[in-house]
């Protein structure tokens, strides 16, 4: 059911993209400015995509519930406001309102998409204490409501940087990641793991919990769902492996992180191969990987490292298109529960391989745009299907052979 939110506004302000003026095909971000009387705010609008839930026993929570009661008119200018990540905004003059769409909050692609993307405490304080502002004062609030987002985790983490990873932090003091650093011990990048606040590492450990999400059989089973969440949400990610890091089935699957980091950066170094090997059968003898929107050719014998195992490569290639090839090959993982353990029915890395064409011709067929890729729910069960009749292609020639006298 969609969540529409509808409400006065003393003042809007609209803000578009800039690169909506260069002719460019596609969804842009529009930025709205608006200013709120806090009894005007709705008391319903979801808290979900926002990284942390709102703790009103801090000092600075305590400030806010007094800020809002206060005497004094100045609120809007001194507190930062609320963000919204929102699908669309419509603005009725006429009646000074505005209607927000905050997608499906049943589904989980919405649920962690749009809605309080930062300022949760703000929210917060208003909605408990706003009943209690002086009759004869009106308090106003300022909020930034942003449509047609492309990459949520992006603004979240600008918007939310020091919250998220504290969180981790925090997790990490009880050595909850003991699963992890023993799983990865006797991997290259071990030792370039950060699991602590500001420490001086290339790889935050999200990354790694992003990948077994991307892997998680047991909430995403079949080609019915896709766990689109491992590129878009982070704090998501987090939040389910807080929840089933000590379960058999995300012990075992933490053991395949070696096999995980691998399969990643092979899709990473070994795309532009593939990506130019379907276009050549397409008849493009010059594909022009480089050329491709989210794809950066690096010139003048410049490399890049790939994100785990540091491949050379002389291609940086967005997120947004590997998440969708990587995450098709979980329908390889099978979960034994009387064992507790995880076993692939064949090896990912021979599996990419095979239908690495297929993947890479799939995907950017599919979205030339990462960032839409990467969300691109039909997208990752498409690529998913491919490897599944791969897989089960394989097994019949398997059991063929078994058979043969």
């Amino acid at each position: 059911m969609k969540e529409i939110i509808n409400f006065r506004v003393n003042m809007i302000r609209t803000l578009p993209s800039p690169y909506q003026k260069r002719g460019e095909t596609g969804q842009f971000e529009t930025i709205y400015y608006l200013l709120v009387n806090m009894k005007d705010l709705p008391n319903n609008i979801p808290l979900d995509v926002n990284p942390r839930k709102p703790k009103m026993t801090t000092h600075v929570a305590k400030n806010l519930l007094n800020a809002v009661v206060e005497p004094e008119t100045d609120f809007y200018i001194n507190n930062r406001g609320i963000v919204i990540a929102a699908k669309s905004l419509v603005f009725n003059s006429q009646k000074s309102e505005v209607t927000i769409d905050l997608g499906d909050q049943e589904l989980d692609d919405d649920k962690y998409s749009y809605g309080i993307l930062d300022g949760g405490h703000t929210y917060t304080a208003i909605m408990k204490k706003r009943k209690a502002i002086p009759p004869d004062i009106e308090k106003y609030v300022r909020l930034e409501v942003i449509t047609n987002v492309q990459n949520i985790t992006r603004l979240s983490d600008a918007r939310n940087t020091s919250v998220q990873v504290s969180d981790i932090a925090l997790f990490n003091l009880d050595d909850n990641f003991v699963d992890v650093k023993s799983a990865i011990s006797n991997e290259l990048y071990s030792n370039n793991i950060a699991y602590k606040d500001n420490e001086n590492k290339d790889i935050n450990v999200s990354e790694l919990l992003r990948l077994m999400y991307a892997f998680d059989i047991e909430k995403y089973p079949d080609d019915s769902t896709a766990p689109v969440q491992s590129y878009s949400g982070k704090a998501q990610v987090f939040k389910r492996y807080k929840e089933a890091f000590e379960t058999p089935f995300y012990k075992s699957l933490t053991k395949q992180l070696p096999v995980l980091t691998n399969l990643y950066d092979l899709i990473e170094y070994e795309l532009p191969s593939f990506y130019k090997a379907y276009k050549e059968k397409a008849g493009i003898k010059n594909s022009r990987f480089g050329s491709v929107k989210g794809v950066e050719s690096l010139q003048n014998g410049k490399t890049i490292k790939t994100s785990f195992l540091h491949y050379d490569q002389t291609y940086n290639i967005s997120a947004g298109f590997i998440y969708p090839i990587f995450g098709a090959f979980r329908c390889l993982l099978r979960f034994d529960k009387d064992k507790g353990t995880v076993n692939w029915i064949f090896n990912p890395i021979q599996m990419w391989k095979n239908v690495g064409e297929s993947l890479a011709q799939n995907t950017f067929e599919t979205q030339s745009n990462p960032q839409l890729a990467g969300k691109d729910k039909q997208l990752w069960l498409s690529n998913y299907r491919i490897v599944e009749t791969q897989s089960l292609r394989m097994l019949l020639q398997k059991n063929k052979t078994t058979q043969t006298p």
